[in-house]
Parts: C-alpha cells; structure tokens; sequence
C-alpha cells in the first residue's frame, strides 16, 4: 500500500452489487469444479477497515433502491456509509435490477470530485476503465479494490499497481454467526 500523507481527504467510491457478487458467490471452471467458495461480508467491519487500512473518510455505497429494504438501508448509514441509490426495475423474471455504474462514475468525476484528494474505488468491474483512466490522469487513483480477482475484468490489467485483493483481509471482513 501507498503511503498517504495524514492530512489527505481520500473517498470510497463501491459498486455494491459487484462488491456483494465478487465476495458472496461461487465460482466453477468450465468442468464444473469449484475454484472459489463464496462468503459472507460483514459491511460494518468492511467499513472499519476502509477507515483503517486505507484511512477513507467518507464512503459511499452506490446501491439499487428497494422499498421493503429499508431497514437494511438504515444499518448501512449507520456503519457511516452515505448511500447513493438507483432507482430499480424489475426484470422478466422478477429479479431486480439497478444499474450503479453511471451514478458511481458521476459522483466520482463531477460531483465529488472538488472534495477529495484520493479515490479508491472498489469495483472489479471493466465498465470503469475510463474512470480509473480519469482518476489517474489527475492524479487521484489510489487503488482499486477487487471484491474477486477470478471475476475481475482483464481491462483492469493496466491498472495493476492499483490493485488491492480484498480476498487478502477476508479474516478481519467476513460475516461470522457468533
């Protein structure tokens, strides 16, 4: 990790649907067998860490909007995340769906972008390129932290040394029934 001067203001930007996705689902190879056992993150301790590991002052959670979840959207603020949401349709088959990439891009580049020194996005999702392409160019890209490098894009390759596995911290951020 990079060093940061104390006094920098550094933002989270997070992709929560790739984030939730990227730590909580398996994965298989083309012959079926399991190369990655999903888990449980526990999002009031993955907001500690942010704070601690990479000093984030303010962070915030880009999320589709679903009225019956508002108890889970309540915790969320209260761990000190500042929730950005999308509205959401529902798809064919009931699923919802709700798209933040557009929303995360925005608050990154234009509406937050005056308030912070250093960003650190945490996305393994390519759609970003152009905004770690931007962020870097001015100098503010600190990392990129991937919720799973197996389903990482490869249009991230270029990015690597911005690059933090969360896989790596899973001990101090998964969800454990005590």
């Amino acid at each position: 990790m990079k060093n940061v001067a104390k006094h920098q203001t550094i933002f989270a930007f997070i992709d929560s649907q790739n984030l939730n996705l990227g730590t909580s689902k398996d994965l298989y190879n083309k012959n079926g067998r399991k190369i990655y056992t999903g888990w449980k993150l526990d999002f009031n301790k993955f907001r500690r860490y942010l704070q601690d590991k990479f000093r984030i002052n303010k962070a915030f959670l880009f999320i589709g909007y679903i009225k019956d979840r508002q108890s889970l959207y309540d915790a969320l603020k209260s761990y000190g995340y500042t929730l950005i949401f999308k509205p959401t349709v529902t798809d064919s088959t009931g699923k919802p769906k709700g798209n933040v990439d557009a929303e995360l891009v925005l608050h990154s580049c234009a509406v937050e972008f005056n308030n912070y020194d250093k960003a650190v996005v945490i996305s393994g999702d390519g759609d970003f390129y152009c905004l770690y392409e931007y962020l870097e160019k001015h100098q503010k890209l600190l990392h990129i932290i991937l919720p799973n490098r197996k389903t990482a894009s490869m249009l991230l390759n270029r990015f690597e040394k911005y690059q933090v596995e969360l896989v790596r911290d899973r001990e101090k951020i998964e969800y454990k029934v005590i």
